[in-house]
């Protein structure tokens, strides 16, 4: 199977549960086949968890839900240690992220030694319980929902950790036709129940074919050329870090793969980019209080470096 070919099949499938949205499923596809992370970021009632369930449901893999509160603590992730009165024994208990697709839902609202947790578990492939370490299974992908409009009760995530996501994906409003047609397919009772399509040993043949998609020279000195200019940038306050530009190589290969193709071009780079740099990039106050965002910071960068013929 292609990357293509599975594409098409995963949107099909998830269009069972969800209309339209092609453009949030094919990022989630990046990030699968990237082995990356991404947040879902919306206001309430955008489908954002009905999104990210289907995707779990229809590639086939093992899928959990935290919903992250303030009250939540570390163990309650990873797992704890406990007696077995009937063995005698101390056994560990694994928490939900043992899984291979995590919804981590409202991340803000957990507390930063929570987050931390949870993050150190997406970094490291891996957990420590009671000094015993675990491998997290493979593939594995969190998927974490983020409400912009929230501002009471929420904790923001430090830089250092927003890094780690490989992408954040934007879920708006549907247009006209998505939310008409959505609101027929209720009327009607037309939505149906997102079934499996695909195998795990399927999604990580996937994984191991996007990882032999090339990319030219001059197509890896293009992508230093926009990371290196948002280091520059007057409007930023920090620029992208050399993890950045290791996530937007991974991200482009793989949206190649989905596109068709076994090599990167310039056009996957700069289609890509805002998903994987917008949260990364600090703008300067004084720039923000006229209303400038990294999304535009971005725009302007990928219109000025010189695309590679």
């Amino acid at each position: 199977m292609n990357g293509k070919e599975f594409l098409e099949k995963l949107k099909d499938e998830i269009h069972n549960a969800v209309v339209g949205k092609d453009d949030v499923i094919e990022l989630l596809a990046v990030a699968l086949l990237a082995e990356g992370h991404v947040i879902l970021e919306g206001i309430p009632g955008v489908a954002k968890t009905t999104i990210a369930k289907s995707f779990a449901h229809a590639i086939g893999l093992e899928f959990s839900r935290i919903q992250l509160t303030p009250d939540l603590l570390p163990a309650d992730i990873i797992g704890t240690v406990y007696y077995d009165q009937k063995i005698g024994q101390f056994k560990i208990k694994k928490g939900p992220i043992f899984a291979n697709v995590v919804l981590a839902d409202e991340i803000n609202r957990a507390q930063p030694k929570t987050q931390s947790a949870l993050l150190e578990a997406m970094q490291e492939g891996q957990v420590t319980i009671e000094g015993k370490t675990l491998s997290l299974p493979r593939p594995f992908l969190v998927i974490a929902t983020k409400n912009p409009l929230e501002f009471e009760g929420v904790y923001t995530l430090p830089e250092a950790q927003i890094d780690r996501f490989m992408m954040e994906i934007k879920v708006g409003y549907p247009d006209k036709e998505e939310e008409l047609e959505m609101l027929l397919r209720k009327d009607r009772g037309e939505f149906r129940e997102v079934k499996q399509r695909f195998t795990p040993t399927q999604i990580l043949a996937l994984m191991a074919q996007v990882k032999k998609v090339k990319t030219s020279e001059e197509v890896l000195e293009y992508l230093y050329q926009i990371i290196a200019r948002t280091r520059k940038d007057d409007r930023l306050l920090v620029g992208a870090s050399p993890r950045a530009a290791e996530h937007l190589l991974y991200a482009s290969k793989a949206l190649a793969f989905l596109r068709g193709r076994d090599y990167v071009i310039p056009d996957d780079i700069k289609e890509i980019a805002p998903s994987v740099l917008s949260h990364r990039l600090i703008v300067r106050a004084d720039y923000e209080i006229e209303g400038v965002k990294s999304e535009d910071v971005i725009r302007d960068i990928l219109d000025e470096v010189e695309v590679p013929v």
